[in-house]
């Protein structure tokens, strides 16, 4: 059942980074169900035109895929120049994220920049960016930014993402005041285990790709005994963006069922893997890493 109304974010212009799969995909769809005019960002060109034509035939709205790759700074000016020359955004998802999980002894420092350059890097210049588009013109906006539960307790065997994800947390602390009086929001979403295809098979390769198997590992260590439904994070991306809540800002909001606070971090039961184990990981996730560039043509 919908909790919004239809028109919740009619006029508005959304961009969502990493819009083309996964929790992207999902906050997308229930944007443009709600009214806005969504632009989404990837590397795959052909799985955003995908995905923009399948939200727009079952759902109505205007999705617009623009292949754009945030490890680039100059990439990113030139999009959001031309997504300007269409109007102004209204907010920003960032969303766009890579990660694996590695002992950290044996990541190389190209391994490292493999996920700081998207998520630490990338997120800023993309924030940078179209915040300083809004301060120029006077307006308004909104960004949310995809992070984790380990901003707060930290992670053991996914480092370069922790490190990543804690400066993402404390840049939406720091904008939400600087840029406060110009009337530019900063929030985040902690999200638990939300099993997607790809981010789950390189979190979680043990487990494959299907969220009911995945589910039975955390079935133990989630005190609402269950991962999260999709929905339910689109439900807290919607209310974020939506105009009824302008006094909310800096805060980086869970929604894992209270995982987090039982402790340890999110891979700490990963501290019983042996060597042996941890070769059969690396093989796997090499094989899902070969697929997406495959994919990627």
């Amino acid at each position: 059942m919908e909790m919004f109304r239809d028109d919740l974010l009619k006029g508005k212009r959304i961009l969502v980074t990493g819009g083309g799969t996964g929790l992207g995909r999902v906050m997308t769809e229930k944007y443009a169900r709600l009214g806005a005019e969504v632009v989404i960002w990837g590397r795959r060109s052909g799985v955003l035109a995908e995905t923009a034509e399948e939200i727009m035939r079952e759902h109505g709205g205007k999705v617009i895929p623009m292949a754009c790759d945030i490890r680039n700074a100059d990439e990113i000016a030139a999009r959001v120049d031309e997504i300007w020359s269409g109007g102004p955004l209204d907010g920003l998802v960032n969303n766009a994220a890579g990660n694996f999980i590695s002992p950290t002894k044996d990541l190389s420092a190209n391994a490292f920049n493999a996920i700081a350059s998207i998520v630490f890097h990338g997120t800023f210049n993309t924030t940078n960016t179209v915040g300083k588009k809004w301060l120029e013109e006077g307006r308004k906006g909104s960004i949310i930014s995809i992070l984790v539960t380990w901003v707060w307790t930290g992670s053991p065997f996914v480092v370069p993402s922790a490190m990543s994800k804690s400066g993402i947390n404390a840049m939406t602390k720091s904008l939400a005041v600087e840029w406060g009086p110009h009337r530019i929001r900063l929030n985040a979403i902690a999200p638990g285990p939300f099993p997607t295809k790809g981010a789950w098979e390189r979190l979680n390769p043990q487990s494959g790709s299907k969220g009911g198997d995945a589910a039975n590992d955390y079935s133990q260590s989630i005190p609402m005994g269950r991962v999260g439904e999709m929905s339910e994070l689109a439900n807290l991306a919607a209310f974020l963006m939506a105009d009824g809540c302008e006094y909310l800002t800096g805060q980086t909001i869970a929604i894992d069922g209270a995982q987090w606070m039982m402790g340890g971090g999110t891979f700490s039961r990963l501290l019983q893997l042996t060597d042996e184990q941890w070769a059969a990981i690396r093989e796997t996730i090499k094989s899902t890493n070969a697929k997406d560039k495959a994919a990627r043509g």
